[in-house]
């Protein structure tokens, strides 16, 4: 109490030490407010400066009292950083305390929320001020010379210091990531080191490093919105278009561009590592690009460019980035895909595609990298082919740059592709597999005439255990369509007879490109596959993804369909379903726990879930599996005296490295096919496992034995409404009937007077019976009861009372 009351007296005689220095002149007033002779100038600011000497040791005095120890530490460290904004937070401290705010000492946590509260506040300042002077100055006097030249040099000002901090970050981010590589190559040359917690430990840095790269992309967004805005703004009140002259300014300082992809590949790499203690993930990586035939379910989903780089770090953290070549240092030109779509004037190809028909084809020349590529993948799709019983497949092989051309006038034969394959010692099946797909090609161009006709270009992030493809995730970011044909007599390409442009390169967002010949897609496109005919099923983490808020799904999205019903509409007959989604702000509220979020003290928070419980949930479940599966085997081995068949049941060595493969990618292994001898009970090492994962039944009660709470739905404010307009739309009926009824009753005969009776007793039953109604939905809304809301009998009786009135009606006046 003693020390309460201290701080109140302090806190009232620095106010008023505060009110009495706030009538003294202050530096940069007016030059008269200083007259009276130099002694008397001196002796004011000898007094001036004890009094400012009192305030500054109050001020420290009254700190110590609001702050605990942690507090004064964090506090003392940002005044060093940013000195400004700590006396800031001294001032709001201060005033707090004045008010009786303040119940008890300040916490670091409570420090750390306040400072993001005054962080949003300055996040919004600078847009507000430029926007406020924007304003002022056109109401004021109109738009000058002067003042676009003030307002522009503002703006830059502003856009320099956001593209300056950025880069600032990323090269701490790059340092950072830098010292726990270095970190993990210790911990691999020192088998005495590389403990489990050791590289738990990197994996939680890797984490928040990682997070810190999503917060920095979230910023960098926030500011390239809010400039986009401000040039909106200045040019609808100024009448001018500084937007489009602005536009040399924003790329020499980018801030639309995704420039986190190195950092992200860099952190999943040691993220692999760190998973596989210190090993690198088996298998050979350039398997994962052999796309050839095979059976998957694929969905496909539209990414609001506020949530890609989110989406990409919740994949990472359970799948790895898929990187082909390891032997060279990725380039952000790796993930450049190019690919060169062909179709005939009345296209052919594209309506068979949009209407799904039998052995509808897609052709594409598709390169990767650069465009000094060497290799071309001649790529086909086919719908239901025939040679595979109806089966849909993508086919393709490689061929050399140079050699494009002449394929597709049919000089470079496909049997001198096969013999080509054939001498690079190819296998015999192989050879004549790319016969086959090359002769089907060169038919499809000789037969129905088909040219370039538009390129699509991304830049593509793929997801994926090497040489393991029953889960294949690929997000396209930058997602461009450029014309590539002649159909409107302007030759694109040059020479006319190539198979491609070469003024056009991988350089996004492509500036030099004529408006009418490209498309830039606004948003980024996020594919999964998965092989369903292993028994893959979705993992929990990847629906949970799917579901939420940063994700929008259509349904049999096709990057070509798109690009040409944008440029060839009024050549088309059919137009794809998805472009009225286009219309449509796809972004959601942000649902609670869901991505990546932090807690009130900014730890790392997956899906509302710190990493290293969610790390250790999984490891407990894993090994409950194991030991459920010893326990089977051996009690059954006791009972029938004889080993049961690995086909039946998995062994416990196997459950093991099903554990460590459900560790480290978050998987579940392939369910083994059942036979007659398999059962439930003996699948017990599955069981749980295919009840995590799998089982949409039971993720309620997965949900509580973690402890997860469950969180309550909101209910949308249109949901009453809804039933709002149900109810009125019941009274107007009963108006209606009643006028009818007063009618009869006022100017009537005997008859119609019996009848406008029987109207009035129906009327006010209808209105009694929808009040009752309305009150009974209101009441199983609010309680969120999940039963029938709409009307079964209402409708019917009112219509068989209706009936019967006009038939008492009719026998009464006609008997």
């Amino acid at each position: 109490m003693e020390d309460d009351e201290l701080a109140q007296i302090r806190a009232r005689r620095l106010a008023e030490l505060q009110g009495q220095g706030g009538g003294q002149p202050q530096q940069g007033g007016f030059p008269g407010a200083g007259m009276g002779g130099g002694a008397a100038g001196g002796a004011a600011s000898k007094e001036d400066a004890e009094k400012k000497g009192q305030m500054e040791e109050m001020r420290r005095t009254m700190l110590y009292q609001i702050l605990d120890n942690s507090a004064r530490e964090r506090l003392g460290r940002i005044q060093m950083v940013k000195a400004d904004k700590a006396r800031a937070v001294e001032d709001l401290l201060i005033k707090m305390a004045q008010s009786n705010q303040l119940r008890s000492k300040v916490t670091e946590k409570q420090l750390i929320d306040l400072l993001g509260q005054i962080n949003q506040q300055d996040s919004s300042s600078n847009q507000t001020r430029i926007v406020k002077e924007l304003k002022i100055r056109q109401l004021d006097h109109g738009w000058t010379d002067k003042d676009e030249s003030e307002f522009t040099h503002l703006l830059d000002n502003e856009l320099t210091k956001v593209y300056d901090f950025v880069n600032a970050k990323l090269s701490e981010i790059d340092a950072r990531i830098l010292y726990c590589e270095r970190t993990i190559q210790t911990l691999q040359k020192n088998p005495t080191m590389a403990s489990d917690a050791n590289y738990g430990i990197m994996d939680e840095a890797l984490t928040e490093i990682l997070f810190d790269v999503n917060d920095l992309s979230r910023f960098t967004r926030v500011n390239f919105v809010a400039i986009q805005k401000i040039l909106k703004k200045h040019d609808k009140w100024t009448k001018l278009n500084l937007k489009h002259d602005f536009v040399a300014r924003l790329r020499e300082k980018p801030l639309d561009k995704q420039r986190f992809d190195v950092a992200i590949i860099y952190i999943s790499a040691l993220h692999d590592i760190c998973r596989n203690r210190g090993k690198q993930s088996p298998g050979n990586s350039a398997s994962g690009g052999d796309q050839n035939a095979f059976e998957r379910a694929t969905a496909k989903y539209w990414i609001h460019p506020d949530n890609i780089t989110e989406v990409k770090a919740i994949i990472m953290l359970h799948l790895p980035v898929l990187i082909f070549n390891k032997d060279k240092k990725w380039e952000p030109s790796d993930s450049a895909v190019s690919s060169t779509y062909f179709d005939n004037s009345n296209f052919d190809l594209y309506t068979g595609r949009l209407q799904r028909d039998e052995e509808a084809e897609a052709i594409r020349f598709r390169w990767y990298g650069p465009m000094n590529s060497t290799s071309v993948f001649i790529e086909r799709k086919t719908h239901h082919a025939s040679w595979l019983d109806g089966a849909s497949v993508k086919d393709r092989f490689r061929i050399k740059e140079n050699q494009v051309n002449h394929f597709m006038t049919g000089i470079y034969t496909a049997d001198q592709i096969a013999e080509d394959q054939r001498k690079s010692g190819t296998e015999a099946s192989t050879v004549e597999n790319v016969r086959f797909i090359a002769k089907g090609v060169q038919k499809s161009f000789r037969e129905k005439r088909i040219e370039p006709m538009l390129r699509a270009f991304y830049n593509r992030t793929a997801f994926q255990l090497p040489d393991n493809q029953r889960v294949r995730i690929s997000l396209d970011t930058d997602l461009t369509f450029i014309r590539e044909d002649h159909l409107d007599s302007i030759s694109r390409r040059q020479p006319t007879y190539n198979w491609r442009r070469n003024d056009v390169g991988i350089d996004y967002p492509f500036p030099y490109v004529k408006d009418g010949d490209i498309l830039r897609f606004p948003y980024a496109v996020l594919e999964t596959k998965l092989q369903t005919h292993l028994g893959q099923e979705p993992p929990a983490w990847l629906n949970s993804l799917v579901e939420s808020h940063l994700v929008h799904e259509v349904p049999r999205f096709s990057k070509y369909l798109h690009g040409a019903c944008h440029f060839y509409r009024e050549r088309l007959p059919l137009l794809p379903w998805w472009l009225a989604e286009l219309n449509v702000d796809i972004r959601k509220p942000r649902a609670e726990n869901i991505g990546l979020t932090r807690s009130r003290s900014f730890k790392p928070l997956i899906d509302g879930k710190y990493r290293r419980a969610m790390i250790e949930e999984k490891e407990r479940a894993n090994q409950q599996a194991v030991v459920q599966n010893s326990e089977q085997i051996s009690s059954k081995s006791s009972r029938s005296g004889t080993a049961i068949n690995g086909s039946a049941s998995p062994s416990a060595e196997e459950m093991m490295k099903n554990k460590e493969y459900s560790n480290n990618t978050s998987l579940p292994p392939i369910i083994p096919p059942k036979n007659n001898v398999t059962t439930t009970q003996q699948n017990g090492v599955f069981s749980s496992q295919i009840q995590k994962f799998f089982n949409k039944k039971n993720d309620k009660s997965d949900d509580l034995e973690i402890g997860t709470a469950k969180v309550k739905v909101r209910v949308e404010p249109k949901v009453f409404f809804a039933n709002e307009r149900t109810f009125i739309a019941w009274l107007q009926f009963c108006a209606l009937l009643l006028t009818v009824a007063l009618n009869l009753l006022n100017f009537g005969d005997t008859i119609s007077r019996t009848v406008g009776g029987i109207f009035i007793g129906l009327s006010a039953g209808i209105a009694i019976y929808a009040l009752y109604r309305f009150e009974k939905r209101a009441w199983m809304i609010n309680r969120r009861i999940d039963g029938r809301y709409d009307d079964i009998w209402g409708p019917a009786v009112l219509c068989i009372l209706l009936v019967l009135a006009l038939i008492v009606n009719f026998y009464l006046r006609f008997r």
